[in-house]
């Protein structure tokens, strides 16, 4: 994945998702956990920032393999 990742391919990722379904970010493979998304959005000198919005739990190890971080 690309770190120039856009708006417009996140939401092709997320079409066809159910819209009731929680979102979570997954944070540091040397430290895996999750923490939940912010709900505000700011965009500055045009990027989009979300921030997280605290820790949740240890990230699940088949998210962990699924993302590749062993």
């Amino acid at each position: 994945m690309s770190a120039s990742q856009t708006v417009g391919h996140l939401l092709r990722q997320l079409n066809g998702l159910d819209p009731e379904l929680p979102i979570r970010l997954a944070i540091n493979p040397d430290f895996p956990f999750t923490h939940y998304l912010g709900t505000k959005v700011v965009v500055q000198d045009g990027t989009a920032f979300i921030a997280d919005d605290g820790q949740e739990d240890y990230l699940p190890a088949t998210v962990k393999n699924a993302l590749g971080w062993h």
